[in-house]
């Protein structure tokens, strides 16, 4: 398997850059598929924030956000399809509730971008702290499956057991303990 350690061997400059890294690694079908659809919505960031940045007309900037928008919602209905051992992650908890603060905060932006509010500006930074959080929390989902912390049950019984992280092993710990 190829090692997802973003910060390890690369360094992203901008959404772009997260979007091509994500296209690197490859393991299975599942990690394939979870990979292009933050990286097509990665792609969908970046566009949006350049054409932001760069003072593209306000339609123009509310198309990108629209098609994001559009884009994040497909996303997160893709993640609900993920088999059982993505499901079993912590992980999977906290990026599904930050990719759900992200649609809010984009849905705030798009509006103050319709509305030609005066808090636009506040939206937009807000939107742009949030992207890089979410992109780091899938990351950070996509880093601990590759990793194998799934349920032991949860491995093929034709691959030979390894040893399960710490992580894994101490919330197994505190289960046990309640």
């Amino acid at each position: 398997m190829t090692s997802s350690r973003f910060g390890s061997q690369h360094t992203a400059q901008s959404f772009g850059d997260f979007s091509r890294f994500l296209r690197e690694g490859v393991a299975d079908e599942e990690t394939r598929e979870l990979r292009e659809s933050l990286g097509s919505m990665s792609q969908l960031i970046d566009e949006a924030v350049r054409a932001r940045r760069e003072g593209a007309a306000p339609q123009t900037v509310l198309s990108c956000v629209l098609a994001l928008a559009r884009a994040a919602r497909e996303h997160q209905v893709f993640l609900t399809s993920l088999g059982s051992a993505w499901h079993a992650l912590y992980e999977f908890g906290a990026y599904q509730s930050a990719l759900r603060e992200f649609r809010s905060c984009t849905d705030a932006w798009q509006s103050a971008l319709q509305q030609q509010s005066g808090r636009e500006q506040r939206h937009f930074a807000r939107f742009e702290l949030l992207a890089w959080r979410t992109l780091g929390d899938a990351l950070l989902l996509i880093d601990m499956y590759e990793q194998g912390d799934v349920l032991q049950s949860e491995w093929p019984s034709n691959l030979p057991k390894r040893r399960r992280p710490l992580l894994a092993r101490l919330r197994a710990w505190l289960r046990r303990e309640r």
